[in-house]
């Protein structure tokens, strides 16, 4: 079960702003997931989802929905990229960056305007080693990188306090970010799930 916490951060993949939604703590370095080598590939604009956050994401691109219901279908695990260029509509394999986040699709709506909403979940991270195809969706071969612990624990400890206090600042600060979000933050304890945390909600701004 995963709490959620809707937030004013906006994402969008093809233009459709919706809030952001994180989840209670998930651990990616402790995930022993199995995961396919290849799979759909979702190119996202202005966007980067990291491991352990849920977001919604509007799809409207022809592309984007046929590689949503192709990997809801067929296991639910989608490769999610962000594009280079917010305005190229149609992303080819240069127009993306290499590293993304496996992401699994936890649900597809149909809203009434007739677009597209997939809730989609990040789990791991990867490299994309080749795009194997383009049409009708896009599908990569993916290489899920493993994560790579500290060297000095207490180092890093102090850095991610560090880290902790600038977002803490950042959040009463901002008119654009709800309290919500220092709710979250003092209920987060691992380490790696608050990084992404507060990238996901401090990197949007």
């Amino acid at each position: 079960m995963f709490e959620e916490y809707y937030m004013h951060s906006r994402f969008e993949d093809d233009g459709d702003f919706l809030p952001l939604i994180s989840i209670d703590e998930d651990d990616e370095t402790q995930s022993d997931e199995v995961f396919p080598e290849t799979m759909p590939v979702l190119a996202l604009k202005n966007t980067v989802l990291f491991p352990g956050i849920v977001i919604p994401i509007t799809v409207g691109r022809d592309k984007s929905i046929k590689a949503i219901n192709r990997a809801y279908n067929h296991g639910r695990l989608i490769a999610v990229l962000s594009q280079r260029d917010s305005n190229v509509e149609e992303p080819n394999l240069e127009d993306l960056y290499k590293i993304g986040t496996v992401a699994r699709i936890l649900k597809i709506l149909k809203m009434p305007d007739g677009t597209t909403t997939a809730i989609i979940q990040g789990r791991r991270r990867f490299m994309l080693s080749q795009l194997i195809r383009e049409r009708p969706y896009m599908e990569g071969r993916v290489e899920i990188l493993s994560y790579k612990y500290p060297e000095d624990k207490l180092e890093f400890e102090a850095i991610t306090s560090s880290i902790l206090d600038l977002a803490r600042d950042i959040i009463e600060l901002s008119p654009n970010i709800p309290q919500e979000a220092m709710v979250m933050l003092r209920n987060i304890n691992n380490s790696s799930f608050l990084l992404n945390f507060i990238s996901s909600t401090l990197g949007s701004k």
